[in-house]
């Protein structure tokens, strides 16, 4: 093994006795009290389409009926604790660190729970940043959870790579907006997650359009969607619309995204309760 040696056998073209060739080695292992079934990755090309939302939404309704956790994984941007409501700092015992819970039993840990200061900047390199998230994998103790939803942050960048990684995806889900952009959003997720041999579940298209408080009349006001062919072109399903919800909005503000309760995602959180099991649980 080289001095310079990184660890990261996917970015290096040494042949060293080091050298990681299957993928299931990158795997970074649970810690001995954790247990998780499912693990499924939120994903987007660009930002600010949503991905946290769509987490809270399918962590919420799959609350109603089963263990789950959220594990933030947008380090610089983390929402989800404010959607949630949750303020306090997560807590750590001898061999772990203890996620904190919201109201109706969903377990989260993100970065926000761990600074002195929710608004303070993280400002760190790719690499220690990735090194944070491997770590809310390994080190926080998740309990008998049944569905964990990652939130990533966009792009094809170090987080995400370390995600796609380091921790065992059963599926991703693609969040993509209503913009003439949307084919090379969705067309990137896509195609990273099938270079890292990922399944998709599909993708969601947030921001699709707007009710009429009285007549409710859809008004699309960033034009026709194309996001059935576009997932038809990229082979993939098509798992709904979420439109532009004041009350979401709100809910999201004042941390109560729980109380939230539409039909919006009953198709994708279906495709999740039908994936596979791609691994044995720990």
């Amino acid at each position: 093994m080289s001095e310079e040696c990184t660890h990261d056998c996917s970015t290096c073209g040494s042949n060293c006795s080091s050298r990681k060739t299957d993928p299931s080695e990158f795997i970074e292992k649970l810690n001995d009290r954790s247990r998780v079934k499912k693990v499924i990755g939120i994903v987007s090309g660009k930002g600010g389409v949503g991905k946290s939302l769509v987490t809270a939404l399918l962590a919420s309704g799959f609350a109603k009926e089963s263990h789950v956790a959220v594990l933030d994984a947008d380090i610089t941007g983390p929402s989800i604790p404010k959607m949630f409501g949750i303020t306090g700092r997560a807590t750590s015992v001898e061999d772990g660190i203890i996620p904190s819970r919201t109201k109706k039993g969903v377990d989260i840990i993100s970065i926000n729970l761990m600074l002195e200061n929710p608004t303070d900047p993280v400002i760190w390199r790719g690499p220690v940043i990735a090194g944070v998230v491997k770590q809310f994998w390994t080190d926080v103790i998740w309990d008998d959870v049944d569905y964990m939803f990652v939130d990533m942050p966009p792009g094809t960048g170090d987080v995400p790579l370390t995600v796609f990684q380091s921790l065992p995806l059963d599926g991703v889900v693609i969040v993509s907006s209503p913009q003439d952009l949307v084919a090379m959003i969705v067309t990137k997720a896509v195609n990273m997650a099938h270079l890292m041999n990922i399944p998709i579940v599909g993708v969601v298209e947030n921001m699709s359009y707007v009710e009429c408080p009285d007549c409710h009349k859809k008004i699309y006001l960033y034009g026709e969607s194309h996001i059935e062919a576009v997932a038809e072109a990229n082979c993939i399903k098509f798992l709904g619309r979420l439109p532009i919800d004041p009350e979401v909005s709100v809910a999201c503000d004042k941390g109560s995204i729980e109380d939230i309760d539409r039909n919006w995602l009953d198709t994708a959180m279906n495709e999740i309760r039908a994936l596979p099991e791609r691994r044995p649980v720990n």
